[in-house]
């Protein structure tokens, strides 16, 4: 089992240093990603099967290495696809990339973290003992601690894996069809004045006020469901 892990992480080391010592992660910025939307496109209506296996695969990748692109890759998807399978293809990707992410951590970073981080970690259980799938449901749909953070320390915690990821998948997906919109408005622009389109201001203001929405919203969910457990008791 030792030597397993040793030869996972290798591998894992060995992905990042190549993305690193290549420059690959200079093809995961949204400005190349814009700068090349046009000969995506040709090569989408060429070849589509192909395009969107590749955009998924490179998507996962990213997610499951926790490397930065995974927002640029997001709106690029909604400019090359359009909104519904963009959609469709970003949540999939997203969330599968996060529960290998989620896996990779507990297999491997598991004991280590626990014996020098265990203090918070224990919290992270608690609050998932308290509000079950819930507790991760409020982290994906507010973005207070980064995408792949909440990977890794849920990795460490006592959720399942099943259930990781159809948290994840629900919870994901208003985020997701936020940028993807955003992605299919910024397809739009043909020149500088294009920026200040109304629909663009308006997809990514909505991209600014949606996690304090939905602090709102789960703030009056909680005090609810307080008082009708008061109610009961």
């Amino acid at each position: 089992m030792k030597l397993k892990k040793i030869l996972i992480l290798v591998i894992i080391v060995g992905l990042i240093l190549a993305v690193k010592v290549f420059h690959f992660d200079q093809y995961l910025t949204l400005a190349y990603l814009k700068g090349s939307l046009d000969k995506f496109k040709t090569l989408y209506e060429n070849h589509s099967v192909l395009v969107i296996a590749g955009y998924f695969t490179v998507y996962v990748l990213t997610t499951a290495l926790s490397l930065p692109g995974a927002s640029p890759l997001g709106i690029a998807g909604g400019a090359l696809f359009g909104f519904w399978t963009a959609t469709i293809v970003v949540s999939f990707a997203s969330t599968i990339g996060a529960t290998l992410a989620c896996l990779v951590s507990r297999f491997l970073l598991r004991d280590w973290i626990q014996n020098k981080f265990g203090d918070k970690i224990a919290k992270v259980n608690e609050g998932i003992e308290k509000e079950g799938a819930f507790y991760l449901f409020t982290l994906r749909l507010i973005p207070v601690f980064p995408f792949w953070m909440i990977n890794l320390a849920m990795g460490l915690s006592k959720i399942s894996l099943v259930k990781f990821y159809w948290v994840s998948q629900v919870g994901m997906l208003p985020g997701t069809m936020v940028f993807v919109n955003a992605g299919k408005e910024l397809a739009k622009i043909e020149s500088v004045k294009g920026i200040f389109s109304p629909s663009l201001i308006i997809s990514f203001a909505f991209i600014g006020i949606f996690p304090i929405v939905i602090k709102k919203l789960l703030a009056l969910y909680r005090s609810g469901r307080k008082k009708r457990i008061g109610d009961i008791s």
